[in-house]
């Protein structure tokens, strides 16, 4: 519905000559409508009147109405009683309406936890580094980029691959390591699927990771920590970055293969990602690690992590010939023997 302040700014435009047509794309108003309120004198009434006065209407009864009171006391002793189990309740009270009813009256009245606001942390030099994917469409199919960030510079590195793969993590963690020349204290994961076996820990129970992973993470000296469930805002930091990842580089711009691709991303990460001055740190992430993170890393490992199983195998032994005994024998004998 249209008020009467639209209407007055129709009229006052109509008087200065607008076209119906480009008033109708202004404000939303059909042009048929526009018409009507001429022909009937409605916009002359409403200058005149001040605008329409409608009246509220009448609140109508409902069924529910008689049983609110059990549901609102309910749900103060027992918040997270479902919507269909409050329906079978006041069902048995004498209620007669539909289930639809008592689903909206519980979602409107439900006491709801306060949000927990997500506070910002800033961690210290070499503390933590934050690691994700983001997947990535091209003509030749999907590509998962790993990000890994470190937490006090915001010093970013990346690498696109073709698979989400345990080896693919491993790849990809050794080599950032070396570009960082040394290994933060612990990384923390978005529920990786990689790292995270099983997370219970909001039912109380315990987070379990790949074991393979964590003799990786012994292997280079760091913890891995994983974010609880539905917590993610705890890993913005390389959230962040997934995005501006998509808006700086990877859109408008044509790649002609893998190799390209990975190209074109270590040149933007050397000339845009890492010497751009920082929204929140002020200041551009190579400065910043450089002069405060670079020497508070852990040293590299001596050699990359050897998973298990992944050991050359060894040539396979020479078959032994068998012996062949030669018989000497006289030439009178095979003389005989060709007569």
């Amino acid at each position: 519905m249209h008020g009467w302040e639209t209407r007055m700014r129709l009229k006052h435009y109509l008087d200065q000559g607008v076209s119906k047509a480009e008033l109708s794309r202004r404000f939303g108003v059909s042009e048929r409508t526009i018409y009507y309120w001429i022909a009937k004198g409605q916009l002359d009434r409403d200058l005149v009147a001040g605008g329409t006065r409608y009246a509220s209407r009448p609140r109508a009864n409902h069924k529910l109405d008689p049983y609110k009171a059990i549901i609102n006391t309910r749900l103060e002793e027992f918040p997270r009683l479902s919507a269909l189990r409050l329906f079978d309740e006041v069902r048995e009270a004498g209620y007669t309406g539909a289930y639809g009813r008592v689903r909206d009256y519980v979602h409107e009245v439900r006491p709801r936890d306060p949000v927990e606001p997500a506070v910002r942390f800033e961690t210290p030099p070499g503390r933590q580094g934050q690691v994700d994917f983001g997947t990535f469409t091209l003509p030749w199919g999907r590509q998962h980029a790993l990000l890994v960030v470190l937490g006090h510079s915001r010093l970013l590195w990346l690498r696109f691959y073709r698979r989400q793969t345990m080896a693919v993590l491993i790849d990809g963690l050794e080599r950032a390591f070396t570009r960082f020349g040394g290994v933060p204290q612990e990384l923390l994961f978005d529920q990786m699927r990689s790292v995270v076996l099983s997370d219970d820990r909001i039912g109380g129970g315990e987070l379990v990771l790949n074991g393979e992973f964590l003799r990786f993470a012994a292997h280079w000296g760091f913890m891995p920590r994983s974010c609880r469930p539905y917590r993610a805002q705890t890993k913005g930091k390389v959230e962040r970055p997934i995005r501006y990842l998509r808006e700086s580089f990877f859109y408008g711009r044509t790649f002609a293969s893998d190799a390209d691709l990975n190209e074109q991303a270590t040149r933007w990460l050397e000339g845009t990602a890492n010497v751009r001055r920082h929204g929140t740190t002020g200041e551009r992430p190579v400065d910043r690690f450089e002069r405060a993170e670079r020497d508070a890393l852990g040293p590299l490992a001596g050699r990359p992590y050897r998973r298990l199983g992944a050991t050359q195998a060894a040539a396979p032994a020479p078959r032994p010939r068998p012996a062949v005994e030669v018989q000497q024998r006289a030439l009178a004998d095979y003389a005989e023997a060709v007569r």
